[in-house]
């Protein structure tokens, strides 16, 4: 996910997404930065509207971002690069899902 949290903050910088830039952000963010990773990310994202990315996915209301992914691009990158992200969002969200209930019973319960 940092990977891609890295690129968002170059688009929203007005940066280049570049691999030079990516693998800067991720350093100055104390990552340990695969080379590999940022080759692919920066391929699969270069022909892809971040910003019109972004505007999509807040769109698609929680739980349908399957569902609306694949309805939505016109472009097969834009497909591949909002797949992986989901499926590393789907990764994450199911290792936190005990911790952040945990969390929030101790705060209002």
């Amino acid at each position: 996910m940092e990977y891609v949290y890295a690129a968002l903050i170059l688009n929203e910088s007005g940066e280049e997404l570049n691999e030079e830039n990516l693998t800067n952000v991720l350093d100055a963010a104390g990552v340990d930065v695969e080379e590999s990773r940022v080759k692919a990310l920066v391929a699969a994202l270069e022909d892809v509207d971040i910003d019109e990315a972004v505007e999509q996915a807040a769109a698609v209301p929680a739980g349908g971002a399957a569902a609306g992914g694949a309805a939505g691009g016109d472009e097969g990158g834009d497909d591949e690069a909002e797949e992986e992200e989901a499926a590393e969002e789907e990764e994450e969200d199911d290792e936190d899902d005990e911790a952040d209930g945990e969390g929030l019973g101790e705060l209002f319960g």
